[in-house]
């Protein structure tokens, strides 16, 4: 019976060395793509600009964001495969076939440890940096294994067709609109944005969607002239207004027939020598400019700039006037409540110790969640009466309490078909 054949010689070292070397790899595919994928495109926008060259090579990365994935996949598993495989056949060779399982045992800890978990962890809290370092490594691997890639690709395509699905018609993806809403709020939860801020810039981006209608003064509430009144009835009216610009009616109180300027009352009656009895309204009011209230406060704001202006009166379909804008009342949508010496003190929001508010009626609800920091919703209503009855679906009576939206609604006060004082209180 002859002896056993001793096992042939394997060099330790240099297998380690392989391991390690596809190890590495392995770490340096997968941290790149974690880095890559999860990289700002706005502040390497900003680099490049500022001229980094690296910059730029993560943004032509990113613009082929299919082909960069693939090409990191390909090389983590060629690690991944390299490395296993050099491993079984090292071990098989040393300890016969248990070094199949001795493999198996040891390349999957190392491949997660320190090819995956590790990697990815350090890629994540730093992916602009670390795109930024390996992305004109990754930029030549890419360009090398290009063609290869392409087949790849027109294949996985070919298969997708085959099973029925079209990639091109996945899923919707958000209007710009929608991701940085979602940016800013998100950047807000984690503490990196004040929430004054986050309403600033959320108040800008509702420029767009938001209508002149939403946050015009209804014409209930409209401080008005008769055009007819006496010369100094009109100028005691116009130095008692809190306003600089008062709209001018004549016959009947919804005929406009224009605005009256305080700064221009008060150029004519110097150059009358304050003889207000020679004073001629017709001669210095302003000429009635007509919004259609579903104008956007981007266009209306622009229209403003435009025409140097800050006044515009507000009519529906019919040509009826339903209110009126003015360019401040736009930039509170920006900055919010905007106040001076000559406001009137009156808000229609009275805080309770119990952490809800009396509110008047016809606060509007984006004001009353700034005031608040609350979350209302304003989609389907313009003010607080307005989101009771459109939940309600009929106009409630004064004691009537409804709970929409995790907020309790107790109606005080009721006039005629009008809603005009609530109670709200967050539900605990």
């Amino acid at each position: 019976m002859t002896d056993a054949l001793p096992p042939p010689d394997v060099d330790i070292f240099t297998a380690l060395l392989v391991v390690v070397a596809c190890v590495l790899a392995s770490a340096f595919f997968a941290a790149s793509e974690t880095a890559l994928t999860a990289a700002s495109p706005g502040h390497m926008h900003t680099l490049e600009k500022e001229g980094d060259p690296r910059a730029g090579v993560v943004m032509r990365l990113l613009k082929q964001r299919n082909r960069l994935i693939a090409a990191l996949l390909l090389g983590n598993t060629l690690a991944n495969i390299g490395g296993s495989a050099f491993t079984t056949s090292a071990l098989v060779l040393l300890v016969g076939d248990k070094g199949a399982v001795y493999a198996t045992v040891i390349m999957t800890v190392l491949l997660l440890v320190f090819a995956e978990v590790l990697p990815k962890t350090l890629a994540i809290n730093h992916p602009d940096r670390l795109s930024l370092a390996v992305a004109k490594s990754i930029s030549v691997f890419v360009a090398i294994f290009g063609p290869l890639l392409i087949g790849v690709e027109l294949f996985v395509r070919f298969v997708l067709r085959l099973a029925g699905v079209e990639i091109s018609h996945g899923r919707k993806a958000l209007s710009p609109y929608d991701e940085l809403m979602s940016a800013v709020d998100i950047l807000h939860d984690e503490g990196n944005v004040e929430r004054s801020a986050r309403d600033m810039f959320r108040g800008a981006l509702d420029l767009q969607v938001l209508h002149v209608s939403d946050v015009m003064i209804h014409r209930t509430k409209m401080r008005t002239l008769d055009a007819d009144l006496p010369p100094e009835t009109i100028v005691r009216e116009v130095l008692a207004s809190p306003f600089t610009r008062l709209p001018l009616w004549r016959e009947r109180p919804d005929n406009f027939i224009g605005a009256l300027h305080s700064k221009d009352l008060l150029r004519a009656l110097q150059a009358l020598n304050l003889d207000m009895s020679k004073l001629r309204v017709d001669d210095i009011m302003l000429q009635p400019w007509f919004v259609p209230q579903q104008t956007t406060l981007e266009d209306q704001l622009e229209a403003f700039l435009k025409r140097k202006t800050h006044f515009a009166l507000v009519v529906d379909e019919f040509g009826e006037v339903m209110g009126l804008v003015t360019l401040e009342d736009i930039l509170e949508e920006i900055v919010g409540d905007i106040r001076d010496e000559h406001d009137l003190a009156i808000q229609g929001v009275r805080p309770q110790t119990d952490g809800g508010v009396v509110v008047d009626g016809a606060v509007p609800l984006r004001d009353l969640n700034r005031v608040m920091a609350w979350e209302l919703p304003d989609e389907e209503a313009t003010t607080v009466a307005g989101l009771v009855i459109h939940e309600a679906g009929a106009i409630p009576e004064a004691g009537q309490v409804f709970s929409y939206h995790g907020f309790r609604f107790e109606v005080l006060r009721k006039t005629r078909n009008r809603v005009t004082s609530l109670r709200v209180t967050p539900e605990q």
